[in-house]
Protein backbone atom coordinates (compact mmCIF):
# COMPACT_ATOMS: atom_id res chain seq x y z
CA UNK A 1 0.00 0.00 0.00
CA UNK A 2 1.24 3.53 -1.10
CA UNK A 3 1.86 5.77 1.53
CA UNK A 4 0.80 9.37 0.88
CA UNK A 5 3.38 11.01 2.65
CA UNK A 6 6.78 8.86 2.37
CA UNK A 7 8.84 8.82 5.93
CA UNK A 8 12.13 9.22 5.03
CA UNK A 9 12.52 13.02 3.26
CA UNK A 10 16.42 11.52 2.70
CA UNK A 11 14.47 9.85 -0.89
CA UNK A 12 13.90 12.36 -3.41
CA UNK A 13 12.33 12.51 -7.14
CA UNK A 14 13.77 14.82 -9.99
CA UNK A 15 11.63 14.71 -13.70
CA UNK A 16 14.10 16.17 -16.16
CA UNK A 17 12.23 17.23 -19.33
CA UNK A 18 11.55 13.92 -21.60
CA UNK A 19 8.23 12.45 -19.81
CA UNK A 20 7.18 14.76 -16.58
CA UNK A 21 3.81 12.87 -16.82
CA UNK A 22 5.44 9.82 -15.62
CA UNK A 23 7.62 11.44 -13.57
CA UNK A 24 4.69 13.02 -11.40
CA UNK A 25 2.82 8.99 -11.42
CA UNK A 26 6.19 7.60 -10.14
CA UNK A 27 6.05 10.11 -7.39
CA UNK A 28 2.53 10.16 -6.53
CA UNK A 29 3.23 6.15 -6.09
CA UNK A 30 5.94 6.44 -4.31
CA UNK A 31 4.52 9.29 -1.88
CA UNK A 32 6.64 12.02 -2.81
CA UNK A 33 6.53 15.38 -3.94
CA UNK A 34 9.09 15.77 -7.35
CA UNK A 35 11.76 17.94 -6.59
CA UNK A 36 12.20 21.58 -7.34
CA UNK A 37 14.72 22.40 -10.42
CA UNK A 38 14.94 24.87 -13.35
CA UNK A 39 16.21 23.94 -16.80
CA UNK A 40 17.03 26.26 -18.88
CA UNK A 41 18.33 26.10 -22.59
CA UNK A 42 19.91 28.85 -24.21
CA UNK A 43 19.77 30.41 -27.74
CA UNK A 44 23.04 28.26 -28.77
CA UNK A 45 21.28 24.75 -27.23
CA UNK A 46 23.48 24.95 -24.26
CA UNK A 47 21.47 23.37 -21.21
CA UNK A 48 21.89 24.61 -17.58
CA UNK A 49 19.89 23.24 -14.65
CA UNK A 50 19.67 24.43 -11.21
CA UNK A 51 18.19 22.73 -8.16
CA UNK A 52 16.70 24.60 -6.46
CA UNK A 53 16.65 22.54 -2.99
CA UNK A 54 19.38 21.10 -0.69
CA UNK A 55 19.63 17.58 -1.58
CA UNK A 56 22.89 17.16 0.26
CA UNK A 57 22.97 13.45 2.04
CA UNK A 58 20.07 12.62 -0.03
CA UNK A 59 19.27 9.55 -2.15
CA UNK A 60 18.15 10.66 -5.68
CA UNK A 61 16.28 9.32 -8.03
CA UNK A 62 15.94 10.96 -11.64
CA UNK A 63 13.41 10.16 -13.86
CA UNK A 64 14.89 10.70 -18.52
CA UNK A 65 14.26 8.52 -20.96
CA UNK A 66 16.28 9.15 -23.62
CA UNK A 67 14.06 9.21 -26.32
CA UNK A 68 13.81 11.76 -29.39
CA UNK A 69 15.53 14.62 -28.49
CA UNK A 70 17.92 11.25 -28.04
CA UNK A 71 21.00 13.65 -27.69
CA UNK A 72 19.21 16.56 -26.07
CA UNK A 73 17.37 14.34 -23.32
CA UNK A 74 21.00 12.49 -22.83
CA UNK A 75 23.01 15.63 -22.29
CA UNK A 76 20.46 17.07 -20.18
CA UNK A 77 21.13 13.43 -18.23
CA UNK A 78 24.27 14.12 -17.88
CA UNK A 79 24.49 17.71 -16.83
CA UNK A 80 21.63 16.68 -14.03
CA UNK A 81 24.29 13.80 -12.94
CA UNK A 82 27.15 16.83 -12.70
CA UNK A 83 24.79 19.10 -10.66
CA UNK A 84 23.99 16.70 -7.86
CA UNK A 85 27.69 15.21 -7.72
CA UNK A 86 28.59 18.80 -6.84
CA UNK A 87 25.44 19.12 -4.44
CA UNK A 88 26.94 16.33 -2.35
CA UNK A 89 24.00 14.16 -3.06
CA UNK A 90 24.74 10.86 -1.33
CA UNK A 91 23.78 8.34 -3.93
CA UNK A 92 22.79 9.65 -7.68
CA UNK A 93 20.42 6.62 -9.13
CA UNK A 94 18.99 7.38 -13.07
CA UNK A 95 15.34 5.42 -13.67
CA UNK A 96 15.42 5.49 -17.42
CA UNK A 97 12.26 3.66 -18.49
CA UNK A 98 13.66 4.03 -22.22
CA UNK A 99 17.26 3.91 -22.46
CA UNK A 100 18.17 4.99 -25.77
CA UNK A 101 20.98 3.76 -28.34
CA UNK A 102 20.30 0.35 -26.77
CA UNK A 103 20.36 -1.35 -30.24
CA UNK A 104 23.72 -0.37 -30.93
CA UNK A 105 24.79 -3.19 -28.76
CA UNK A 106 27.60 -5.11 -30.79
CA UNK A 107 29.32 -4.77 -33.58
CA UNK A 108 27.38 -6.04 -36.87
CA UNK A 109 29.89 -4.97 -39.00
CA UNK A 110 33.71 -3.56 -39.01
CA UNK A 111 34.34 -0.49 -37.50
CA UNK A 112 31.31 0.35 -35.69
CA UNK A 113 30.54 1.53 -32.34
CA UNK A 114 29.23 0.18 -29.60
CA UNK A 115 27.14 3.40 -28.58
CA UNK A 116 25.56 1.53 -25.69
CA UNK A 117 28.51 0.97 -23.72
CA UNK A 118 29.79 4.33 -24.66
CA UNK A 119 26.53 5.31 -23.13
CA UNK A 120 26.96 3.33 -19.98
CA UNK A 121 30.69 4.51 -19.48
CA UNK A 122 29.40 8.22 -19.69
CA UNK A 123 26.64 7.72 -17.33
CA UNK A 124 28.94 5.72 -14.76
CA UNK A 125 31.84 8.27 -15.18
CA UNK A 126 29.96 11.24 -14.41
CA UNK A 127 29.00 9.98 -11.22
CA UNK A 128 25.59 7.43 -11.04
CA UNK A 129 25.34 5.04 -8.94
CA UNK A 130 22.69 2.85 -9.88
CA UNK A 131 20.39 2.36 -12.93
CA UNK A 132 17.01 1.30 -12.78
CA UNK A 133 15.52 0.32 -16.60
CA UNK A 134 12.68 -0.80 -18.47
CA UNK A 135 12.85 -3.47 -21.30
CA UNK A 136 16.31 -3.17 -22.73
CA UNK A 137 16.74 -4.09 -25.98
CA UNK A 138 19.49 -6.52 -25.20
CA UNK A 139 19.62 -8.02 -21.86
CA UNK A 140 23.50 -7.83 -22.04
CA UNK A 141 23.69 -4.03 -21.71
CA UNK A 142 23.31 -4.92 -18.08
CA UNK A 143 26.74 -5.69 -17.68
CA UNK A 144 27.93 -2.90 -19.79
CA UNK A 145 27.88 -1.14 -16.25
CA UNK A 146 30.06 -1.80 -13.33
CA UNK A 147 27.59 -0.25 -11.31
CA UNK A 148 24.01 -2.06 -10.28
CA UNK A 149 21.18 -2.09 -13.02
CA UNK A 150 17.71 -3.11 -11.68
CA UNK A 151 15.92 -4.28 -15.14
CA UNK A 152 12.60 -4.19 -15.06
CA UNK A 153 9.95 -5.72 -16.99
CA UNK A 154 6.72 -4.91 -19.34
CA UNK A 155 5.41 -8.21 -19.74
CA UNK A 156 3.94 -8.78 -16.32
CA UNK A 157 1.70 -5.36 -17.10
CA UNK A 158 1.14 -6.23 -20.92
CA UNK A 159 -0.42 -9.34 -19.47
CA UNK A 160 -2.51 -7.97 -16.77
CA UNK A 161 -4.10 -5.96 -20.56
CA UNK A 162 -4.91 -8.81 -22.01
CA UNK A 163 -5.95 -10.70 -18.52
CA UNK A 164 -8.64 -8.54 -17.87
CA UNK A 165 -9.95 -8.50 -21.25
CA UNK A 166 -10.38 -12.47 -21.22
CA UNK A 167 -7.47 -12.59 -24.17
CA UNK A 168 -5.31 -15.91 -22.92
CA UNK A 169 -5.53 -19.65 -23.10
CA UNK A 170 -5.23 -21.99 -25.59
CA UNK A 171 -7.31 -19.24 -28.34
CA UNK A 172 -4.47 -16.86 -27.80
CA UNK A 173 -1.06 -17.48 -29.17
CA UNK A 174 1.66 -14.77 -28.16
CA UNK A 175 3.93 -14.42 -31.14
CA UNK A 176 7.41 -12.93 -31.36
CA UNK A 177 8.33 -10.66 -34.35
CA UNK A 178 11.41 -12.37 -34.84
CA UNK A 179 14.01 -15.00 -33.09
CA UNK A 180 15.83 -12.74 -30.81
CA UNK A 181 12.47 -11.94 -29.07
CA UNK A 182 11.26 -15.35 -28.33
CA UNK A 183 12.36 -15.27 -24.32
CA UNK A 184 10.42 -12.42 -24.53
CA UNK A 185 7.29 -13.80 -26.22
CA UNK A 186 7.44 -17.05 -23.96
CA UNK A 187 7.47 -14.94 -20.71
CA UNK A 188 3.99 -13.23 -21.37
CA UNK A 189 2.55 -16.86 -23.14
CA UNK A 190 3.45 -17.89 -19.42
CA UNK A 191 1.43 -15.24 -18.17
CA UNK A 192 -1.60 -15.78 -20.86
CA UNK A 193 -1.01 -19.70 -20.58
CA UNK A 194 -1.39 -19.43 -24.24
CA UNK A 195 1.23 -21.16 -26.76
CA UNK A 196 3.81 -19.16 -29.01
CA UNK A 197 4.90 -18.85 -32.61
CA UNK A 198 7.83 -16.92 -34.51
CA UNK A 199 7.71 -14.59 -37.34
CA UNK A 200 11.08 -15.62 -39.53
CA UNK A 201 11.58 -12.58 -41.21
CA UNK A 202 14.71 -11.26 -43.27
CA UNK A 203 15.63 -7.35 -42.92
CA UNK A 204 17.49 -6.63 -46.08
CA UNK A 205 18.77 -3.10 -44.16
CA UNK A 206 18.05 -1.02 -41.14
CA UNK A 207 14.08 0.27 -40.45
CA UNK A 208 12.97 -2.26 -43.72
CA UNK A 209 11.81 -6.16 -42.33
CA UNK A 210 10.17 -8.46 -45.52
CA UNK A 211 8.76 -11.36 -43.53
CA UNK A 212 9.01 -14.65 -44.99
CA UNK A 213 7.16 -17.06 -42.72
CA UNK A 214 5.00 -18.14 -39.45
CA UNK A 215 6.30 -20.80 -37.68
CA UNK A 216 3.57 -22.22 -35.11
CA UNK A 217 -0.11 -22.61 -35.55
CA UNK A 218 -2.24 -19.02 -35.63
CA UNK A 219 -5.26 -20.47 -37.49
CA UNK A 220 -8.45 -19.80 -35.60
CA UNK A 221 -6.37 -17.81 -32.52
CA UNK A 222 -6.46 -14.42 -31.38
CA UNK A 223 -2.35 -13.26 -32.16
CA UNK A 224 -0.66 -11.19 -29.61
CA UNK A 225 2.28 -9.72 -30.93
CA UNK A 226 5.31 -8.52 -28.35
CA UNK A 227 8.22 -6.39 -28.71
CA UNK A 228 10.06 -4.41 -26.83
CA UNK A 229 9.63 -1.15 -29.12
CA UNK A 230 7.75 -0.35 -31.91
CA UNK A 231 9.78 2.28 -34.30
CA UNK A 232 8.47 2.70 -37.79
CA UNK A 233 6.44 -0.34 -37.30
CA UNK A 234 7.44 -2.11 -40.57
CA UNK A 235 8.22 -5.13 -39.21
CA UNK A 236 5.14 -5.10 -36.43
CA UNK A 237 2.52 -4.50 -39.72
CA UNK A 238 4.17 -7.17 -41.90
CA UNK A 239 3.94 -9.55 -39.17
CA UNK A 240 0.37 -8.71 -39.00
CA UNK A 241 -0.18 -9.22 -42.35
CA UNK A 242 1.22 -12.50 -42.31
CA UNK A 243 -0.70 -13.92 -39.28
CA UNK A 244 -3.92 -12.73 -41.10
CA UNK A 245 -2.56 -14.66 -43.94
CA UNK A 246 -2.34 -17.91 -41.74
CA UNK A 247 -5.73 -17.71 -40.07
CA UNK A 248 -5.29 -15.68 -37.08
CA UNK A 249 -9.09 -14.26 -36.21
CA UNK A 250 -7.43 -10.70 -35.04
CA UNK A 251 -4.11 -9.53 -34.31
CA UNK A 252 -3.38 -7.03 -31.37
CA UNK A 253 0.22 -5.58 -30.75
CA UNK A 254 2.47 -5.22 -27.79
CA UNK A 255 5.56 -3.47 -26.70
CA UNK A 256 7.07 -1.59 -23.82
CA UNK A 257 8.45 1.28 -25.86
CA UNK A 258 6.38 3.30 -28.59
CA UNK A 259 9.42 5.26 -30.13
CA UNK A 260 6.85 5.42 -33.04
CA UNK A 261 9.34 7.53 -35.72
CA UNK A 262 8.79 8.24 -39.53
CA UNK A 263 5.37 6.46 -40.88
CA UNK A 264 4.71 4.46 -38.06
CA UNK A 265 1.38 6.22 -36.96
CA UNK A 266 0.15 5.77 -40.75
CA UNK A 267 1.19 2.43 -40.83
CA UNK A 268 -0.06 1.66 -38.03
CA UNK A 269 -3.31 2.63 -38.63
CA UNK A 270 -3.51 1.27 -42.14
CA UNK A 271 -2.41 -2.20 -40.56
CA UNK A 272 -4.37 -5.21 -39.79
CA UNK A 273 -3.62 -5.27 -36.12
CA UNK A 274 -7.21 -4.47 -33.94
CA UNK A 275 -5.11 -2.76 -31.42
CA UNK A 276 -1.27 -1.64 -30.33
CA UNK A 277 -0.87 -1.70 -26.65
CA UNK A 278 1.89 0.13 -25.25
CA UNK A 279 3.45 1.89 -21.76
CA UNK A 280 4.08 5.20 -20.86
CA UNK A 281 8.07 4.79 -21.24
CA UNK A 282 7.59 7.33 -23.94
CA UNK A 283 5.82 10.35 -23.44
CA UNK A 284 3.66 10.51 -26.95
CA UNK A 285 2.78 13.58 -28.21
CA UNK A 286 -0.85 14.56 -29.14
CA UNK A 287 -0.44 13.80 -32.87
CA UNK A 288 0.68 9.99 -32.55
CA UNK A 289 -2.57 9.37 -29.43
CA UNK A 290 -4.68 7.32 -32.31
CA UNK A 291 -7.44 5.54 -31.66
CA UNK A 292 -5.60 1.85 -32.03
CA UNK A 293 -2.55 2.83 -29.29
CA UNK A 294 -4.07 2.13 -25.65
CA UNK A 295 -1.19 2.79 -22.99
CA UNK A 296 -0.62 0.84 -19.61
CA UNK A 297 0.96 3.17 -16.98
CA UNK A 298 4.94 1.42 -15.51
CA UNK A 299 4.03 4.21 -12.82
CA UNK A 300 3.26 2.04 -10.01
CA UNK A 301 6.03 -0.49 -11.32
CA UNK A 302 8.94 1.84 -11.27
CA UNK A 303 7.34 3.30 -8.32
CA UNK A 304 7.37 0.14 -5.65
CA UNK A 305 10.87 -0.02 -7.49
CA UNK A 306 12.22 2.85 -6.08
CA UNK A 307 10.70 2.45 -2.97
CA UNK A 308 12.22 -1.57 -2.51
CA UNK A 309 15.33 -0.29 -3.22
CA UNK A 310 15.47 2.45 -1.19
CA UNK A 311 14.44 0.15 1.82
CA UNK A 312 17.16 -2.47 0.61
CA UNK A 313 14.29 -4.86 -0.04
CA UNK A 314 14.15 -7.93 -2.88
CA UNK A 315 12.54 -6.15 -6.70
CA UNK A 316 12.42 -9.68 -8.00
CA UNK A 317 8.70 -10.04 -6.83
CA UNK A 318 7.90 -7.22 -9.13
CA UNK A 319 8.59 -9.58 -12.42
CA UNK A 320 5.19 -11.33 -11.23
CA UNK A 321 1.95 -11.43 -13.51
CA UNK A 322 -0.41 -9.16 -11.12
CA UNK A 323 2.27 -7.69 -9.33
CA UNK A 324 0.21 -5.02 -8.01
CA UNK A 325 -1.72 -7.01 -5.54
CA UNK A 326 2.07 -8.34 -3.42
CA UNK A 327 1.99 -6.28 -0.09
Amino acid sequence: MTEKNYKDPKLKIFSLSSNRSLAEKIATEVGVELGELNILQFADGEIKINIDESIRGSHVYVIQSTSFPVNDNLMELMIMIDALRRASAKTINLVIPYYGYARQDRKAQSREPITAKLVANMLEMAGTDRIVAMDLHANQIQGFFDIPVDHLMGAPLLANYFIERNLQGDEVVVVSPDHGGVTRARKLAEFLKSPIAIIDKRRPKANVAEVMNVVGDVSGKTAVIIDDMIDTAGTITLAAKALKEKGATEVYASCTHAVLSGPAIERLENSEIEKVVVTDTIELPAEKKIAKIETVSVAKLVGEAIRRIHENRSVSPLFQEKFNMID
